[in-house]
């Protein structure tokens, strides 16, 4: 009876097909032999474990038949036997696809890493013709700067050259001026020696005048001497400003050099850093590809719900139309839930413990009323009506169970609270019943229903008065005109999505949307993708809003805050916010009456600190939204 196990023998033959991409392409030729040949003995393999067993079997059967006392236990562990053997061999034909479609992800797999690779490799060359051209570059720029020292050099050499020469011609002049100074005194002397009058004048005279003419020249003598030793170097003005303006533009010039080569060599070196990063992100994108077709999973066959849901192909496409794998999880179960929840004809009472909500606090068990999902949204329906209706307002929770009694009986009303407890606990997709849940479990406030409800009578409303025509028509302008006058605030992509929800894409050519039609509900309570737009970005502007108010707080949820800080932080991050809202926020906070809220110069208010987190979860529950933009704009 011992045979080896079907489950151990399929995953070793799944275990040969290669999990991880090879960096080799192998032919698909080979490959095909290779499977045929692991098929072959698989089938060779399971034919000798049947023939083993065959023996084993007939034995078996001997005994059943010669031992009559046992034979109806032997039988049955014989039947025990078979079952098992069958369920097994189940097992492995519902297992065998999967080595196929092993087979084909890696194939994909493959695939898209040599496409990875191929891409990687044309960036890298175009990478490398860059750093080619931005090394000729650099070069080009390295031999013009030797050209420029070159000329440099040259234009220093005949400055000296020049210097050279003006200093000859300097000293050329100074023997020149010596020699006519030396002629004139001859001919002075000549002169004086030839005329007849000046032996006529009187000696001392003429001895007092050649002495202080001496004088005179000894003076300008040194006079001269000392202007050779101040200006004997001087350079001509004109041909020193000349050389000043020829070095100037050379400084620029190189100055321009310089920066041009600092510049390349900064983008070279940022170039050389962008392919370090990019050859590291492709390192990290590899090794997730690998965790990722390590860990992977087919993506599941939808399709095969169409047989299993109430309603056929029509209504699961109904469901399924624009979700994705997580809600068509969701969806799923519901409608398991809901199967098994008709099977059921009773319910365990919770008893009456503290955690049990006071509607539900009984022992024994309740009956199941069986309602479908439609007669569980009319009754929600009734009571929000009832709800909003009444003037003394009760804790929601009782409300809700005095509603039951009127309209079922006493008797019955723990029955049906159960009842629908059960049922708007299961069906999370459906707006009114997720809605009603979170108010009855008080993660919600009535706010918040109250106020979404108000919005969306307030936006049909300004359609139905933008309008004019009566027809139940607008334009694209009117109703984007509509949503930012009702939704200020909005950015203008949440504009756009609810467009898109309402069925106006960007490359729609219609004319006119039908805008009534947005606002209505299928008998289950299920609404347009319209509504469900508007609910699901307020949910997510009041997590944008706590967030941004917890980033300006600057802590840690498990640190505590003050008052006066959370109240600093809202007036920070919406401006606008008038003392009245701010308070009630204040108030659902710190859970403390508006009466007895502290106002911003007690001091007082520093006493009452609370964890940020708890601060959070409080001010989550209730009609939290932005009032105003987060900077006042100047007034003219």
């Amino acid at each position: 009876m011992a045979s080896p196990s079907p489950r151990s023998s399929s995953f070793a033959t799944t275990s040969r097909t290669p999990l991880r991409p090879s960096k080799v392409t192998i032919d698909d030729s080979c490959q095909t032999e290779a499977d045929n040949t692991q098929e072959q003995e698989k089938q060779k393999r399971k034919l000798s474990q049947k023939q083993k067993t065959l023996p084993y079997r007939e034995i078996f059967d001997f005994f059943i038949e010669d031992f009559k006392t046992y034979k109806p236990l032997l039988s049955s562990i014989k039947n025990a036997y078979e079952v098992m053997l069958a369920h097994q061999r189940e097992k492995i034909r519902a297992l065998e696809p999967l080595k196929a479609k092993l087979v084909t992800v890696n194939e994909e797999c493959n695939e898209r890493i040599l496409a990875m690779r191929a891409e990687e490799r044309s960036e890298i060359s175009l990478l490398k013709k860059e750093k080619m051209n931005l090394l000729k570059l650099v070069d080009k720029k390295n031999e013009e700067k030797i050209s420029l020292q070159s000329e440099v050099t040259k234009l220093r050499k005949n400055l000296a050259e020049e210097y050279l020469r003006y200093l000859s011609e300097r000293d050329a002049r100074k023997i020149l001026i010596a020699d006519l100074n030396e002629l004139r005194y001859q001919r002075e002397d000549m002169s004086l020696a030839q005329s007849p009058g000046v032996w006529g004048e009187d000696p001392v005279k003429l001895t007092l005048a050649l002495k202080m003419t001496r004088q005179d020249l000894a003076r300008t003598q040194m006079e001269l001497n000392t202007m050779k030793a101040n200006f004997g170097d001087v350079v001509p003005r004109r041909d020193f400003e000349m050389q000043e303006k020829t070095n100037k533009d050379l400084q620029e010039q190189l100055d321009s050099l310089r920066d041009d080569y600092e510049e390349v060599r900064k983008e070279h070196e940022i170039l050389l850093q962008l392919h370090m990063s990019t050859v590291k992100e492709r390192d990290q994108f590899y090794s997730e590809l690998q965790e990722i077709q390590r860990t992977s999973t087919p993506r599941p066959n939808w399709t095969k719900c169409e047989s299993v849901v109430a309603g056929g192909p029509d209504r699961w496409h109904m469901l399924a139309e624009g979700k994705n794998s997580d809600q068509l999880v969701d969806v799923l179960l519901e409608e398991i839930g809901e199967m098994l929840l008709q099977e059921k004809d009773f319910f365990p009472g919770l008893g009456y413990g503290e955690s049990v909500p006071p509607f539900l606090r009984v022992d024994g068990v309740v009956e199941n009323k069986k309602p479908t999902k439609k007669d569980v949204v009319n009754l929600l329906k009734d009571a929000w009506k009832e709800r909003l209706a009444e003037e003394q307002k009760e804790k929601f929770s009782d409300f809700f169970f005095s509603f039951l009694e009127r309209r079922f009986g006493p008797a019955d009303a723990m029955a049906w609270a159960y009842t629908v407890f059960e049922n708007i606990k299961l069906f999370h997709s459906n707006e009114i019943m997720s809605q009603f849940y979170a108010v009855l479990m008080e993660k919600m406030s009535e706010s918040v229903y109250v106020k979404h409800k108000e919005t969306i009578s307030q936006l049909l409303k300004e359609m139905t008065n933008a309008d004019s025509q009566n027809e139940g028509l607008l334009t694209m302008e009117q109703f984007s005109t509509v949503l930012r006058s009702i939704f200020p605030f909005k950015k203008e992509e949440k504009i756009q999505e609810l467009m898109e929800a309402a069925g106006w894409q960007l490359s729609s050519n219609a004319d006119w949307l039908s805008y009534q039609s947005l606002f209505t509900e299928d008998e289950e309570g299920q609404v347009t993708p319209f509504m469900r737009m508007l609910w699901e970005q307020y949910v997510e502007e009041k997590d944008e809003y706590l967030q941004e108010l917890k980033q300006d707080l600057g802590l840690e949820l498990y640190e505590k805050v003050t008052l006066p800080k959370v109240r600093e932080a809202l007036m920070t991050i919406d401006p606008s916010l008038d003392k009245q809202t701010l308070n009630s926020y204040l108030s659902q906070a710190f859970q403390l009456p508006l009466t007895e809220l502290p106002e911003e110069s007690e001091e007082k208010e520093e006493d009452i600190m609370i964890k940020l987190q708890t601060v959070l979860e409080r001010l989550q529950m209730i009609d939290i939204r932005r009032r105003g933009p987060r900077e006042q704009e100047p007034t003219s």
